[in-house]
C-alpha cells in the first residue's frame, strides 16, 4: 500500500511542465489529509529550481495537487525566475506556493542574486518568481541588510 501512495504522489507531479523530483531517505503519506513528508537528506528538483532540507511537507488538495511545500532544517536552494534572475543561498525554513509561483524565507535567510551581485540577509524574504520581485524584513534585533555594487561615472 506504502508503494501505491509513492506511485501516486509522483503521477501528480509528472503533469507539470517540469517534472519534479524528492530524493529522501524516507517518506510518509496520508491520502485522507494530503500530508506526505520527506525527511533525512531531502533534495527537490524541479527544472532549473533546487531545495536542499532535512525535512520536506507537502500539502495536496482534493483532487491530490500540491497547494505548498514547507521544507526544514538545513534549507539551502537555488532558484530562477521567469525574467531570468537567479537566487541561490540559505534558510532555518522555506515555503513554496505553486498557485502564486512564491517563495518564503525564514530565519537566518542569506540570499544572493547572482547575476545581479546583490545580497539579501533577513529573517523573512519572500521572492515572487512570475513577478521577479523581493520582499525582506528583519527580526526584533537583526535589521535586513541588502548588498549591492554600484558603479561610479568613468568607472568600467
Amino acid at each position: 500500500m506504502k508503494y501505491f501512495y509513492l506511485l501516486t504522489f509522483f503521477l501528480i507531479f509528472t503533469v507539470e511542465a517540469a517534472q519534479l523530483k524528492i530524493v529522501a531517505k524516507s517518506f510518509n503519506s496520508d491520502e485522507k489529509s494530503g500530508i506526505t513528508v520527506f525527511s533525512g537528506d531531502v533534495k527537490i528538483t524541479k527544472g532549473s529550481d533546487k531545495l536542499n532540507a532535512s525535512k520536506v511537507t507537502v500539502y495536496t488538495n482534493a483532487k491530490r495537487k500540491p497547494v505548498k511545500y514547507v521544507a526544514k532544517g538545513n534549507v539551502s536552494f537555488f532558484i530562477k525566475t521567469e525574467n531570468d534572475a537567479t537566487y541561490k543561498g540559505t534558510a532555518g525554513k522555506a515555503i513554496f506556493v505553486p498557485a502564486k509561483k512564491e517563495y518564503h524565507f525564514y530565519k537566518d535567510v542569506h540570499i544572493e542574486q547572482l547575476n545581479e551581485k546583490k545580497e539579501i540577509i533577513g529573517e523573512e524574504v519572500i521572492i515572487s518568481t512570475v513577478e521577479g520581485k523581493a520582499h525582506a524584513k528583519g527580526g526584533d534585533t537583526k535589521p535586513v541588510v541588502m548588498t549591492f555594487e554600484i558603479e561610479e561615472e568613468g568607472e568600467k
